[in-house]
């Protein structure tokens, strides 16, 4: 055999071993994470606990980080969770009158109406909030989803050819930024997002504020809502005070998010391959082939922790059942007896400047 091929084998060897190598190390105990009482980043694989170090040391969004409130966290009750979830981090959509955003030129833009049921005056009974995940494949959901009276689903995440596992109604669809700024989503012809109530989450990474203009001008019909930084960084502070580590200080998934926001609008929400099902799988998102285990627990968004929190709160539900079945169930906020006002919580500024200017 030829130099060259010797060398080209060998490499292709090497290859194959570092895959292989970064798949096992990869294969956290995802099916033991329902089992777990506390959230313990000890569940990480090295290369996951590794990332987690690095945002908590670079701090992008600059969060005062402060020592994990431990045990008192860990020993409230699903309502009492749910309670401080609803007070803590009250939903909240940019009105456009507050600073920086009034600079910013949002005022007029944005929809005057707040984000809330789809018929005012009434609550939405049932809602699904159907994650993207790979383990919806072959699930043969989508009758149950498509049952429901509201669906929620994220970014790019398509029905057609996956009615099957998905179903094909969607009420509410929350985006990121690349969502309207990449040529690739085709945002402005595709009609993922022709239909529904549009909510946008994240910083602007990517020029926003120019194609969300020229959506709202051309379809001023279409509700389309920015979540306000304070709901997203008050969901952060809920998630911190009960877990019993520092989480990364970064904003929660898009999951997390989807679930508060239809806690907040719903009376009865089902929560679709969230925590790992007996289908959980590496493949990141059942529509594309790509691979990776900080799709399930997370490296940049606090994932593993989000999830930990809301199997505390669905606790009419054992770990076997979330396990073994698909679906998280959780009473809205609208059935849980709280009393009180909830609280609005206002961050700091330098993580509302930090994050949009």
């Amino acid at each position: 055999m030829k130099p060259w091929r010797k060398f080209l084998a060998l490499m292709a060897w090497l290859l194959l071993f570092l895959c292989l190598l970064s798949y096992y190390l990869d294969k956290g105990p995802v099916g033991q994470m329902v089992r777990c009482v506390d959230a313990s980043s000890c569940l990480l694989s090295p290369r996951l606990q590794q990332a987690r170090l690095h945002y908590l040391n670079s701090n992008k969004h600059q969060v005062t980080l402060r020592p994990a409130e431990g045990r008192p966290g860990g020993q409230r009750s699903s309502q009492e969770l749910l309670c401080e979830l609803q007070r803590r981090a009250s939903l909240r959509t940019l009105d456009g009158s507050q600073q920086p955003f009034a600079g910013m030129g949002w005022s007029g833009v944005v929809p005057g109406e707040p984000l809330g049921p789809m018929v005012p005056g009434s609550e939405i009974e049932t809602c699904a909030v159907v994650m993207s995940a790979g383990a919806m494949l072959n699930s043969s959901l989508g009758a149950e989803i498509d049952s429901h009276d509201a669906v929620l689903r994220f970014n790019a995440a398509p029905t057609e050819g996956y009615e099957k596992d998905v179903g094909n109604k969607t009420t509410i669809r929350i985006m990121n930024s690349q969502i309207l700024a990449r040529p690739m989503f085709h945002f402005n012809s595709s009609s993922l997002y022709r239909d529904g109530t549009l909510v946008w989450y994240e910083d602007p990474d990517f020029d926003f504020f120019t194609p969300y203009v020229d959506r709202r001008r051309k379809r001023p019909d279409q509700p389309f809502y920015i979540l306000h930084p304070a709901f997203l960084w008050g969901l952060w502070d809920v998630i911190q005070s009960n877990s019993e580590e520092t989480i990364q200080p970064n904003p929660p998934s898009s999951g997390f998010i989807g679930i508060a926001v239809m806690l907040a609008l719903c009376r009865q929400v089902h929560v679709y391959e969230y925590i790992p099902s007996s289908r959980q799988t590496d493949l990141c998102h059942y529509f594309e082939p790509h691979i990776n285990a900080a799709c399930t627990l997370g490296a940049y968004h606090p994932l593993l922790y989000e999830k930990l929190l809301v199997q505390r709160m669905s606790a009419s539900t054992t770990p076997d059942d979330l396990h073994q079945g698909s679906r998280v169930t959780l009473p809205g906020f609208s059935t849980v007896d709280c009393g009180g006002d909830p609280v609005t919580y206002d961050p700091p500024p330098t993580k509302i400047h930090k994050k949009f200017n």
